[in-house]
């Protein structure tokens, strides 16, 4: 018989930072009793998001916020959407071009990520933030 498990995180941010937030999803898991199935992480934000990606080199988180400071640069005078400041729009157009909800399979009672995988909240505002993540997950017992 399929069953689910949902519980909400609250996390705080220090502002732009990428945080790993496997040991929170792990910890949800192992407490839904889901040893087969999925488990669905969503961040009800849009200057915030998810990702999976490398858990053992701090360079690659470094050079992503690289890549996304050229991509998405604060205080660009293309954008309108200045209500909150030069980190507001470019923070938005961040989200849009990552995750907002990431599916993960679990197996064997676990998140199925690779050896060298975590899951990440990425901050995209430069002030801290208290973010709300979704986490729902279902399956076999």
């Amino acid at each position: 018989m399929t069953k689910w498990f949902q519980d909400d995180l609250r996390v705080q941010t220090a502002g732009r930072e990428i945080r790993d937030i496997t040991p929170l999803i792990a910890e949800l898991t192992d407490r839904s009793g889901i040893m087969t199935g999925l488990s669905n992480i969503f961040i009800a934000h849009t200057s915030a998001s998810l990702m999976v990606t490398e858990n053992a080199d701090p360079a690659v988180h470094h050079d992503l916020e690289r890549f996304m400071q050229r991509t998405a640069p604060d205080g660009d005078t293309l954008y309108t959407h200045t209500d909150e400041g030069p980190d507001d729009m470019p923070a938005h157009v961040r989200s849009v071009l990552t995750d907002t909800s990431l599916s993960v399979p679990v197996v064997k009672g676990r998140l199925a990520l690779g050896t060298w995988q975590g899951v990440y909240l990425w901050e995209h505002r430069v002030r801290p933030h208290l973010r709300h993540i979704v986490v729902t997950i279902w399956g076999e017992q």
